[in-house]
């Protein structure tokens, strides 16, 4: 059995019900890599395209299945108003083993980073991206 899920939701997610998911699919899953980014420093609001920010979340999942054996993969990424310490995004992925997860857990975040149609809005406006972003992403190309 397998579980490859993106989702896009205002409500915040449970980190540890999400986990649970993937570590339950089958016994062959021995490594759960997980990375949750959340709100520092001031509140954001965060805009999204509907649909072509799911889309876009589907390409890259299906990227990493093709680059690793994952089991399975969970992409939760939160729009709307976020307070200081909120959850925005989470990526999990599953695999047997450890490399392969780790692997593309951050493939998959540092591709989302830039990738995916998110923009990040705090007081004094809206948030450039960064070039420490472009540069990890491509060091998957």
């Amino acid at each position: 059995m397998s579980l490859f899920e993106v989702r896009v939701q205002a409500g915040p997610f449970e980190i540890g019900a999400e986990q649970a998911r993937l570590s339950a699919l089958t016994p062959e899953v021995g490594a759960v890599v997980s990375f949750t980014g959340q709100v520092r420093d001031a509140p954001l609001l965060l805009e999204h395209y509907p649909g072509m920010a799911e889309r876009e979340m589907e390409a890259l999942l299906a990227d990493a299945r093709a680059r690793w054996p994952l089991i399975g993969a969970i992409i939760v990424h939160r729009h709307g108003p976020l307070a200081v310490g909120e959850p925005i995004v989470l990526v999990l992925t599953a695999s047997s083993h450890r490399r392969a997860a780790f692997e593309a857990c951050e493939f998959l975040m540092d591709w989302l980073k830039t990738r995916a149609p998110f923009w990040k809005k705090d007081a004094l406006g809206w948030v450039d991206a960064r070039d420490s972003d472009e540069q990890a992403a491509a060091r998957w190309d």
